[in-house]
């Protein structure tokens, strides 16, 4: 094993000294970020025009790249994004609920960002879109690491509320529209404090400054905006010597919007907000790509497209799609197994589509290695996530990973080694626990969980849960702040 790791650490090493000598400088580095796009919903992931959801640029990015089939995320929006920026699972941060309009509670500024740690590397860093990470200034991504940013602080939901009350006050209301009993802003903010606030752009080291607001048509030119200032941004930055970081969370797919000019393409549901969002950030996203082919950059340019969890079926049929068990906010394979791309020519081979396993986590230190940065990864704290350089430079068989936790809230909700998953459905009972376990790789819908076949597996999962539990009691999970007077059964969870 050993040698494998040896082996792997000089290939990766060699390819990154060949590609900087070549480029003068460390390679760029994208990721993008999408919302809530099921396993199932993409072309390249068994979906596309049999889904009413046709991607062809982004199943074009597959095919030319590498195509992750047991990429994992967290199990809803503000839980993957703290994992994507930090390596950590969301519980050692303090921050692991959905978070809502005029909530206090944010990523705190003692946890180190993959902006952060790519600044020190010297690299140029800028994010665009759904921030989701905390309202208060402490929280902001110009105070989180980027130079510079472009956001909101909701998720998609927000977007719609402005709209419901006007919508009912037509003369004719046909069907529903969400969150049918909002009153509308103003009374809202009188009612409880509480102020929906816009499109926010910011500088490091400056006051943000609200740019617009938002509503569903702002979230259609929100989308467009943002693909038109990171197109500016690579054209710009391309002449610098310092390599730059780009953070794209997308809005796609989010229930608020629906852009006409894609509403009705070829094979889209036209009556499904979320496909028409989709087919609009899958245009832009080919627009992004040929910004970097333009600038003779995309060879020095790591890609990486991930979802951040399954889909919402809240809204059906306005909701993404999964051909797997589960949803948004469960630990099944349906709500943490997603779809993800990486696409860099001439580093990674095409038509890889590796079985490996792999974790949102891994995202950041693996960016770290290729950034050359991770001497800047604290070393006071657990970080999660692992360095999968090998498994994009030399294929399938080269992840570090073999075991996984799937966290639902505060508590563990699944443990993967392996192929054997199992999922914790509440307390023992006559001296036996309390799971369900599978083997994925036979029964990725996890239709037939036992206990009885998988005894044998009972012993290494707990050995593996009780190194995990003593890693937290050397090092801690963080308090945000003391418990709030709230009832145990009403706390937010992943779930909410």
């Amino acid at each position: 094993h050993q040698a494998s790791i040896t082996k792997q650490n000089q290939v990766v090493k060699d390819k990154l000294a060949q590609l900087e000598k070549k480029h003068g400088k460390k390679p760029n580095i994208i990721i993008v970020l999408a919302d809530d796009v099921g396993w199932g919903e993409l072309g390249s992931y068994l979906g596309g025009k049999l889904r009413g959801t046709p991607t062809p640029n982004l199943d074009t990015m597959a095919k030319k790249g590498m195509k992750f089939l047991s990429a994992y995320a967290e199990p809803s929006c503000t839980p993957t994004r703290i994992a994507l920026m930090t390596g950590r699972h969301p519980v050692r941060t303090g921050l692991n609920a959905v978070l809502w309009p005029g909530q206090t509670e944010g990523l705190a500024p003692e946890e180190v960002t993959i902006a952060e740690i790519l600044s020190k590397a010297g690299y140029h860093t800028a994010m665009w879109g759904k921030w989701h990470l905390g309202e208060l200034l402490e929280h902001a991504p110009e105070n989180q690491g980027f130079d510079q940013s472009y956001y909101s602080l909701y998720n998609g939901a927000a977007w719609a509320w402005p709209d419901v009350n006007n919508y009912y006050k037509r003369d004719v209301v046909p069907g529903n529209a969400f969150f049918y009993d909002y009153p509308g802003n103003e009374a809202y903010k009188k009612e409880f404090g509480i102020e929906i606030e816009g499109i926010f752009q910011g500088k490091k080291g400056q006051k943000r400054e609200m740019v617009g607001k938002i509503d569903s048509a702002g979230m259609v030119k929100f989308e467009e905006d943002s693909a038109n200032q990171i197109i500016g941004y690579i054209n710009e930055k391309t002449k610098s010597d310092k390599p730059f970081f780009i953070y794209w969370a997308t809005f796609a797919q989010q229930v608020a919007g629906s852009p006409p000019k894609y509403r009705h393409k070829k094979n889209v549901d036209s009556r499904n907000n979320q496909a028409a969002e989709l087919a609009q950030h899958d245009a832009n996203l080919q627009r992004i790509l040929n910004a970097l082919e333009k600038q003779k950059i995309a060879e020095n340019t790591l890609v990486i497209w991930y979802s951040d969890n399954g889909p919402m079926y809240a809204f059906w049929p306005n909701s993404g799609y999964t051909w797997l068990r589960g949803e948004k906010g469960q630990v099944t394979e349906g709500g943490v197994r997603v779809p993800a791309i990486a696409y860099w020519p001439g580093m990674i081979e095409p038509g890889e589509d590796p079985i490996d396993l792999l974790h949102v986590v891994d995202v950041y230190t693996t960016a770290a290695r290729i950034a050359g940065a991770t001497k800047h990864i604290p070393n006071d704290r657990i970080t999660d996530g692992i360095d999968q350089s090998a498994l994009l430079f030399m294929g399938e068989g080269n992840s570090r990973r073999n075991y996984m936790f799937h966290y639902s809230g505060e508590n563990i909700g699944a443990v993967r080694y392996g192929d054997i998953k199992a999922i914790i459905t509440g307390p023992g009972h006559g001296g036996l626990p309390g799971v369900n376990i599978y083997n994925i790789a036979r029964d990725p819908r996890e239709k037939f969980g036992k206990l009885y076949p998988f005894l044998w597996m009972i012993t290494p999962f707990q050995n593996i849960m009780k190194a995990h539990i003593n890693k937290i009691k050397k090092f801690p999970n963080r308090k945000l702040k003391p418990e709030q007077d709230v009832p145990p059964e009403a706390e937010l969870t992943s779930h909410d």
